[in-house]
């Protein structure tokens, strides 16, 4: 794109501008490149230049300032999921830069062949970006930064007085948090067939169970008042959890996620023969194809395999040197490392440190 051709237009808004133009803003998953733009602060670029579908965009134009929590959404999910898999073959992935490298436009979303494989991949990927915008929504209702949301004024009264406590405080009131995620999110499934539709369904489906986490796993905190610090009375209220517990309850999900059959019938059934009758539940993870093992470098799908990364010599897990790097075997080489160390105040006034040198072994496999 010609800089010249926008003049007084800040480098952020260029590099935006340079996403656009390689990933249109139809591309189903591009509102996830929010979480991952270091130099953006995409609300002051407007909702019509960022990379929304257009149901998106309208969304925005309604409620501009939510993008804010929109961002902060994908930035959530995004961390999440990096941080429940960088010890695994897959390590959720995403360009490190702000800006999409080239490609062919509308090619690749953020998360590239995964977001599309219909694996259990697809199916964490979807629910954890569900689950980071109901939450980043709901932490600006309760912070006050909304006028359309607050804090859960169901539980402002009430109690139990036998107990010694009541509600109080600013409970989170993640309703419009879930309203707002499945609005953004979901998309109608009318007049989609084959495997689209299952395909459709099946996010659908993962969308829903990432804001079920967030829900089921809501906590009641309480202050102690009462003289001389005693706990005669207690006023609690409904707090979400940390994110990074949700991030673990469906990384657990994701461990015991359903396989699907791929046939469009009216409800998602199970694959396998003997357990077709045993129902989906809401808060289970789906999918429809199984994962590749993620070993072997495949540029078509976008697989960087697991060549060069650093292993565990001794663990006997995802991330041991036998598991992670597929039997390959691995290299081993020393890292030096030099740092500062027994540091003492010297009066007056300077800090005295000594130049500390160890030696590690780092294995990467082959």
């Amino acid at each position: 794109m010609d800089r010249a051709a926008l003049p007084g237009l800040p480098r952020l808004c260029v590099l935006w501008a340079t996403l656009l133009a390689l990933f249109p803003c139809g591309v189903h998953g591009n509102w996830m490149w929010l979480g991952i733009a270091s130099f953006g602060v995409p609300e002051k670029l407007g909702c019509a230049n960022l990379p929304l579908n257009g149901r998106q965009k309208e969304l925005c134009k309604r409620k501009p300032y939510l993008l804010p929590s929109i961002r902060e959404g994908a930035r959530l999910g995004i961390q999440e999921c990096k941080s429940q898999f960088k010890h695994e073959r897959w390590n959720c992935q995403v360009p490190a830069a702000a800006a999409p490298p080239a490609a062919s436009p509308g090619a690749a979303p953020l998360f590239g062949y995964e977001l599309s494989s219909g694996t259990k991949e697809t199916a964490f990927i979807y629910a954890v970006m569900a689950a980071g915008l109901v939450y980043s929504v709901t932490r600006s209702c309760s912070a006050g930064n909304m006028t359309e949301c607050s804090c859960d004024t169901n539980l402002q009264n009430g109690g139990s007085a036998t107990e010694g406590w009541h509600w109080g405080g600013c409970s989170d009131d993640i309703q419009y948090g879930m309203w707002f995620s499945r609005k953004f999110l979901d998309v109608p499934t009318k007049n989609t067939t084959g495997k689209d539709g299952k395909l459709l369904a099946m996010n659908l489906h993962n969308n829903e169970a990432g804001r079920q986490a967030v829900a089921k796993l809501m906590s009641v905190d309480c202050r102690c008042h009462g003289v001389s610090g005693s706990c005669a009375v207690k006023t609690c209220w409904k707090t979400m959890s940390p994110f990074e517990k949700i991030g673990h309850f469906l990384k657990d999900k994701y461990e015991n996620s359903v396989q699907v059959s791929d046939k469009m019938k009216r409800k998602m059934r199970r694959r396998e023969k003997d357990q077709k009758k045993i129902s989906v539940r809401k808060d289970d993870l789906l999918y429809l194809n199984k994962s590749p093992n993620y070993c072997m470098e495949d540029r078509k799908l976008g697989i960087p395999g697991t060549q060069g990364r650093e292993c565990n010599r001794t663990s006997e897990g995802a991330d041991g040197c036998n598991l992670l790097c597929c039997g390959r075997g691995y290299n081993t080489h020393v890292v030096r490392h030099v740092e500062r160390c027994e540091c003492k105040f010297i009066w007056c006034c300077y800090v005295r440190c000594r130049r500390c040198e160890s030696m590690t072994d780092v294995h990467t496999c082959k």
